[in-house]
């Protein structure tokens, strides 16, 4: 970084800018890259990025066609012009770019130019001797539906079960919590879209999209660890979410499917999209799990049980759901009934 560049420019997404800051809202605090918060002050000037944003939760916010004031539309440091905005959500904080930063000859910076190499994984053939980590991944039915806790609890159980798992986050947009969490959970190896050059993945093409997923996927392979755990960001219904489950490479790369729930209705219709899409879910979690009688409308309404955080850490219930073949057909779903399921297993 030696140069600022001003005037009249347009920012890509990914770009460095620095700004200042002019009036605090919703996002009162920075991501450091040594996995702290900063609070941020009005008159601060920070380093972030320009990017989109799809939140349905907090913003939808695009990369500015110039650099007029725009706002810190995520804490991982993504600059943006806020378009519309959850109700719940304090108004967004403001920030006015100072200019582009440069490098030593005055090209723009880019995250991208830190980008992973490229990594050429072929897709899976069926009589190959290559041994290759099992692949593992959580999808949810929305944002906040307890997609990356999920996934933490599964990396915490499959580690604690002694063996060692690589993780990843394919889409979504740059923040350091999910990272740090999988980190926590003792995951060895953890990337996200930032690593493959990508500040969001909101509105990238469908090449970009494969290309980011075959790369990261290859990196979580290379050390040829026992599983690969991936989360894909959002709901099922967010476009690069829904045409990444669709895609050919995907279904040929993965093992199993985890699905987390806000409750029995998002999980009764997120299953049944899953299933028309020919995907079905080994387990069923998320925030669903965090209430006893969630958890059993669920039950009645899809057939399968609704794993809590403890048995998602537990190596008996892990080896159970794994030691089923994927697919696993469901069990009927009962609209009425007093009991739930006895056992763990997800068939009938």
């Amino acid at each position: 970084m030696a140069t600022l560049l001003q005037g009249t420019i347009r920012p890509q997404a990914g770009d460095l800018v620095l700004a200042r800051v002019e009036s605090i809202g919703q996002h009162k605090t920075i991501h450091l890259e040594i996995g702290r918060k900063s609070s941020l002050f009005v008159g601060d000037e920070i380093i972030v990025c320009y990017g989109n944003r799809y939140a349905p939760d907090q913003f939808e916010a695009f990369v500015p066609a110039n650099l007029s004031p725009c706002h810190l539309v995520a804490a991982g440091g993504l600059a943006g012009l806020v378009q519309t905005q959850n109700m719940q959500m304090d108004l967004p904080t403001q920030i006015t770019p100072l200019g582009l930063v440069g490098d030593h000859t005055g090209r723009r910076i880019n995250i991208a130019d830190w980008a992973l190499p490229g990594y050429l994984l072929r897709d899976r053939q069926p009589s190959s001797n290559l041994s290759h980590p099992k692949v593992l991944v959580v999808v949810g039915s929305a944002m906040n539906a307890g997609k990356t806790t999920l996934a933490a609890h599964l990396i915490y159980g499959l580690v604690s079960a002694g063996y060692r798992v690589n993780a990843g986050k394919i889409t979504g947009t740059g923040a350091g919590g999910d990272l740090w969490l999988m980190e926590d959970a003792g995951a060895a190896k953890v990337l996200d879209f930032c690593d493959a050059g990508f500040p969001t993945t909101y509105r990238i093409t469908a090449e970009h999209l494969e290309q980011l997923y075959r790369s990261l996927l290859g990196h979580l392979s290379a050390d040829q660890p026992d599983f690969v755990v991936l989360e894909i960001a959002d709901g099922l219904y967010q476009d690069e979410t829904a045409e990444l489950l669709k895609a050919d490479y995907f279904r040929q790369s993965i093992d199993g499917l985890f699905f987390a729930a806000r409750g029995a209705l998002d999980a009764a219709g997120g299953l049944h999209w899953l299933q028309q899409h020919d995907l079905q879910p080994l387990a069923l979690s998320g925030l669903v799990s965090a209430s006893p009688l969630a958890m059993r409308e669920t039950a009645l309404a899809t057939g399968l049980r609704a794993l809590t955080l403890e048995e998602l850490r537990s190596r008996t219930v892990l080896n159970e759901i794994l030691q089923h073949q994927w697919p696993t057909p469901l069990s009927t779903p009962q609209l009425l009934g007093p009991q739930l399921p006895d056992s763990y297993a997800m068939a009938s």
